[in-house]
């Protein structure tokens, strides 16, 4: 992420209020870019959006993905070389309370956003799609999906992340094929970081439980995910977007931005890492009511990446939690979100220029460690909002 190269490039971000927009909007600033967003209200009260005050700085129009004239006629005005579409309903529990919108916003309103490019002139060089690890047929195999597994999805979010990148599939090879635009798709794992907000989504749940003083309610303990850090995808989808820029159709296509094989871990595992972070008062117990379908296990091979961006992740799913749990502490005790946001920034870009981030915090569970319902356990050393970081020799 060299700032020398995005200093003033100008960037289209849709979906800017959300979680994962916000803090990708925070990194832009950080390298100097010139973002200009498209996006509804913040999805939710309170959201980092607006707690970081990004509205005081990042210009942006209010606007429905859904509606092709707004959209296009905002893009054309902004005149981006760089368009990251992140607009999405991304929750899987709320794709079966309202599926209509769920397939509006995220198929449609990603052929909105391709037909928006396609009208706007010529001018975008890279369009970088974001999806998500759930689009793949799932087959509840121990193995990583690569790129090339068949799309699928049985509850509505993922399967309309698939039609997504069906969609864009379909656009790239019909209309970007050869031209200067080029069009890749994103897949990460599960997104962790400081201000989450949302309803059904367990880093959340687990923070207004524990801060409430109440055990955390897991619906699936046995689940197994690809969990990592925000900015380790948003890093990999800056890279993908400078190599589009640079070498066009050579890069376009879809990637998978997932965490270290011994990184994907079981839901009970993050709890109880979370439970410790937390101090003495922490603790989880299961629910046990009827849910709607959810994927057992879900894991991306991240080789693509790897060998031909030269991505890989660079921090343990240790220090991710600790990070995050810092942040919400610090929330807490009246900390400031802008800033906490930018000093793990500057700690994860100083590092990830270097070497891998370590565990700053020597306290991780092992990977199969169950940890029992409602469990105590002594606090970490530290709970401070700037975690220390320990280079690998």
């Amino acid at each position: 992420m060299d700032e020398s190269w995005w200093k003033s490039r100008k960037v289209f971000v849709t979906g800017h209020t959300g979680f994962k927009g916000a803090w990708l909007c925070l990194l832009l600033e950080h390298l100097g870019a010139a973002i200009r967003g498209y996006a509804l209200r913040p999805p939710t009260d309170p959201s980092l959006y607006a707690l970081a005050a990004l509205d005081d700085r990042i210009p942006g129009t209010q606007g429905d993905v859904r509606d092709l004239t707004r959209l296009s006629a905002v893009l054309a005005d902004a005149d981006p070389e760089i368009v990251i579409h992140m607009a999405a309903q991304p929750l899987v529990r709320a794709s079966y309370q309202d599926p209509v919108t769920t397939f509006g916003t995220n198929v449609m309103g990603t052929v909105n956003l391709l037909e928006a490019v396609r009208s706007s002139g010529g001018g975008v060089r890279a369009v970088v799609i974001v999806t998500t690890d759930k689009c793949y047929e799932n087959r509840e195999w121990i193995w990583g999906y690569r790129e090339d597994e068949p799309m699928g999805g049985y509850d509505p979010y993922s399967s309309s992340k698939a039609c997504a990148e069906l969609a864009t599939s379909a656009y790239r090879r019909s209309f970007f094929r050869d031209t200067r635009t080029a069009v890749a798709s994103v897949r990460a794992g599960n997104v962790i970081g400081g201000g989450d907000w949302a309803q059904d989504r367990l880093i959340p749940d687990v923070i207004r439980a524990f801060s409430a003083g109440r055990p955390a309610v897991v619906r699936n303990p046995d689940s197994v995910r690809p969990w990592q850090f925000v900015l380790e995808p948003l890093s990999g989808y800056l890279m993908l977007a400078r190599r589009l820029c640079e070498r066009g159709q050579e890069f376009t296509g879809g990637w998978n931005f997932g965490p270290a094989d011994d990184d994907v871990r079981p839901v009970r595992w993050i709890v109880g890492r979370m439970a410790r972070t937390w101090g003495p008062d922490a603790g989880w117990q299961t629910d046990g009511a009827e849910h709607p379908h959810e994927a057992c296990a879900l894991k991306l091979d991240i080789s693509k990446a790897r060998s031909r961006l030269g991505w890989s992740p660079q921090m343990r799913i240790d220090t991710a939690l600790d990070w995050v749990t810092a942040w919400y502490k610090g929330q807490l005790a009246g900390g400031d979100a802008e800033r906490s946001c930018r000093e793990q920034i500057d700690q994860y870009c100083d590092c990830e220029a270097r070497e891998r981030i370590e565990p700053g915090l020597n306290a991780a569970l092992p990977w199969n460690q169950v940890v029992d319902h409602g469990s105590r356990a002594t606090p970490l050393r530290s709970s401070t909002s700037t975690l220390p970081l320990r280079r690998a020799a």
